[in-house]
């Protein structure tokens, strides 16, 4: 078996990849412009039960990633020629690791304050403010940051892809490792 680093991701890393991504878009998009509008009553009960249920997911595709991150090999990591750019690169992927789990904390933290097990069977009346829980001021600052933060990944990328011209894209996706 080679010792060297594969010049791809392996493919359940590209999968996870690219699934928590989309998750964690979703989520945030759903969070701010499908539930933020909707007054707090119970006509927000299904559509938090569905925020709830896909944060739950988003949750075990995060640790799914975790382990297969320190499991499988991977490429050595990208070089810009830059060493403070390596550093931000490093630093964002840490903190989009970082920012997903608050995320799933905040989240979690939210639905256990506000009662909210109780509320999806029914038993408690829905929360007059989430606001007041103070998990939720986390959830929401958490999320603005990981939209900052996937925008830097997302330009880097580009950067790599049509300014550096590395291919750097093709080793997130499928193909000869």
């Amino acid at each position: 078996m080679s010792t060297e680093n594969p010049k791809r991701y392996h493919p359940v890393h590209v999968v996870l990849h690219w699934l928590m991504a989309v998750m964690t878009i979703l989520a945030i998009v759903i969070g701010m412009f499908v539930l933020n509008p909707i007054p707090d009553t119970a006509e927000k009960t299904s559509t938090l039960q569905i925020h709830a249920l896909w944060g739950g997911l988003l949750a075990l595709v995060l640790v799914a990633r975790l382990i297969t991150r320190f499991t499988l090999p991977r490429p050595a990591s990208a070089n810009t020629d830059s060493t403070f750019l390596d550093f931000v690169s490093k630093a964002v992927h840490f903190l989009l690791y970082v920012g997903v789990i608050g995320m799933v904390v905040s989240g979690l933290g939210t639905a256990v304050q506000a009662d909210l097990f109780a509320v999806f069977r029914g038993a408690v009346p829905f929360p007059a403010d989430f606001m007041a829980y103070p998990p939720r001021l986390g959830h929401g600052f958490t999320a603005l940051a990981l939209l900052g933060l996937i925008g830097l990944h997302v330009a880097a990328a580009l950067y790599h892809q049509f300014i550096k011209k590395d291919n750097l894209l093709a080793r997130m996706w499928f193909g000869k490792r």
